[in-house]
């Protein structure tokens, strides 16, 4: 029996995020207060009293789940015993963190670093995401290099289910293609720009130089890249994904698949909400997955 603790990416997010942890936890409330000092501005404050706009900006969103999730693990303290982690996208720094290959005040300013650097990426072409329902893998594959203009597949979420991202017109000429194909659904997504596709080497160029920068640490337990949805515990492969991730399609479903394969039975979600619970509960039934009860 083989635990495995997954954490979530960005939309994961919510009003008043985190304030319980404050107002009951010690050592919560010494995470948001560091935070808010290593950031620069009070991200606790837009977490506990801001807007769902507010919160939606990339620059708060990332740091935002990044810190109630580390925070979560944190709290888990001696019961937290992984055989095995992965974080969807964003939730890979999470998953960093908690496994011990990154400290705290450095996966902070990675993520940091990371969402001001996507930010400014989205800022030089027209760009989006869409969500598509109902089509095989291939065929949304075959479908986004078949189309004009810059488009790929970014998430593989679950079977059936995957985000296309790319220039905004490439995007919505997948779109057409892909409902005459058979597709369910394939919907444009309220996101700033085409995040896991080739218009984010801007910011994975500039994110790399950080990165490179940064101690990493042997992990204590595997984590299963986005990248390559396999376990990697050296830490220079660990950077060399990590920084490889923004332009890369997130391979959620071959990550779940290969940490069953591998031994999980079950899996906690550790974070803010249940999406990853649910993408779970889709890519296969017959194991186990709980939230993270603090």
């Amino acid at each position: 029996m083989k635990k495995a603790y997954i954490f979530p990416g960005q939309g994961a997010q919510f009003e008043g995020m985190g304030k319980d942890l404050f107002k009951r936890y010690n050592l919560a409330k010494k995470r948001f207060l560091q935070a808010d000092q290593i950031l620069g501005f009070k991200l606790s404050k837009i977490m506990f009293d801001g807007s769902a706009e507010e919160l939606k900006q990339t620059r708060v969103t990332q740091p935002a789940i990044f810190l109630h999730s580390v925070i979560s693990a944190e709290l888990l303290g001696k019961n937290f015993k992984p055989d095995m982690v992965a974080g969807h996208s964003l939730g890979e720094f999470s998953a960093l963190v908690a496994n011990e290959t990154l400290s705290f005040e450095d996966g902070l300013k990675l993520v940091s670093k990371r969402a001001e650097a996507m930010q400014k990426a989205t800022e030089t072409v027209p760009s989006t995401m869409a969500a598509v329902l109902g089509l095989d893998d291939n065929i949304v594959e075959i479908i986004c290099r078949e189309t004009e203009g810059i488009v790929v597949a970014a998430n593989f979420n679950c079977p059936g289910q995957l985000v296309i991202s790319g220039e905004l017109g490439a995007v919505k000429r997948a779109n057409e293609k892909l409902l005459q194909s058979g597709a369910k659904r394939a919907l444009l997504l309220p996101v700033g720009g085409a995040f896991h596709s080739p218009l984010m080497e801007p910011a994975r160029e500039e994110l790399a130089k950080a990165i490179e920068e940064t101690h990493f640490s042997l992990p204590i337990a595997p984590v299963y890249q986005n990248v390559s949805a396999s376990a990697v515990s050296n830490p220079s492969e660990i950077k060399e994904n990590l920084i490889a991730q923004l332009t890369s399609p997130v391979r959620w479903t071959q990550s779940i698949q290969q940490m069953i394969a591998d031994g999980a039975t079950d899996f906690i979600e550790i974070g803010p909400g249940k999406v990853l619970l649910g993408l779970l509960r889709k890519i296969d039934r017959t194991v186990n997955g709980e939230k993270a009860i603090l």
